[in-house]
Parts: structure tokens; C-alpha cells; sequence
């Protein structure tokens, strides 16, 4: 098999929920998809919370596991910057800079990312972990 029909895979591994952090995973993982590129998303740690349903309530099994779905709630809209937030303030900026550049929302991104047959593949020992489902 010659190297131009050697499928094109890439994988990337999504560990963190920090808003900075996940937008680079999800356009690269979409910029890929669109150059015909097979991506697999792994999603580990606190990368899960990002991909956590807006409306779920506290997850958990133990009190443990509860105490930390009811600090780390999860969901794009609760993602925070890692530097420079200043009290969501810096959180916010970012938005905004990113709706006036007309920037992709995080949510666009995980919708285009599946209708491009990105696979995300939860980490189920991180899910046991945290108790998620």
C-alpha cells in the first residue's frame, strides 16, 4: 500500500474543561474532519465535563463522587478560561471577542465535529471514577 492510500488518522486526547483549552480540541478535531481525516476524540478527566448535558443535575454515586458533580457541574456554558479570568470576567471577554469575530460556539463545534462522524470516545475509567454514566 502505496502512502497516498494509507488512510489518515488522527486522534486527540481531550483532558481538560477549560474553555481555552477545549476550543483548540474541537477545531482541530473539525479542521481534520474536513481535510477527509479519520479523528477520534478521547475524552479523559475533567475533558468529560465539557460534554456533560446542560440540564443534568448532580452525578455521582457516592457522596464523594456528588460533592465533586455538584462543584464541577460540566456543560460548555460553564467553562472558564485558565488564565486571566478574573471572576468569569476574563471568561466573558473571551466570548464576546470570540461572537464579535463570529468565532463558532463550542456547541456548533460538537455538533459539526458529529455530523462529521468525529468519534468521541469517553474514558470509562475517568467515568467510573466521577460516577457518570
Amino acid at each position: 500500500m502505496s502512502e497516498a492510500e494509507k488512510p489518515k488518522k488522527a486522534t486527540i486526547v481531550a483532558w481538560s474543561d477549560d474553555l481555552d483549552k477545549v476550543y483548540p480540541q474541537l477545531i482541530l478535531a473539525t479542521t481534520a474532519a474536513a481535510y477527509d481525516v479519520e479523528v477520534t476524540v478521547f475524552v479523559t478527566f475533567w475533558g468529560l465535563l465539557a460534554f456533560k448535558k446542560k440540564n443534568v443535575g448532580i452525578t455521582g454515586k457516592d457522596w464523594m463522587t456528588k460533592m465533586m458533580g455538584f462543584m464541577k457541574k460540566g456543560h460548555t456554558s460553564r467553562l472558564k478560561i485558565s488564565q486571566m479570568n478574573m471572576g468569569g470576567m476574563g471568561t466573558w471577554m473571551m466570548r464576546q471577542i470570540f461572537k464579535h469575530e463570529k468565532v463558532a460556539s463550542l456547541e456548533t463545534l460538537i455538533e459539526m465535529a458529529m455530523m462529521s462522524g468525529i468519534k468521541f470516545i469517553p474514558c470509562q475509567m475517568t467515568m467510573d471514577a466521577f460516577g457518570l454514566k
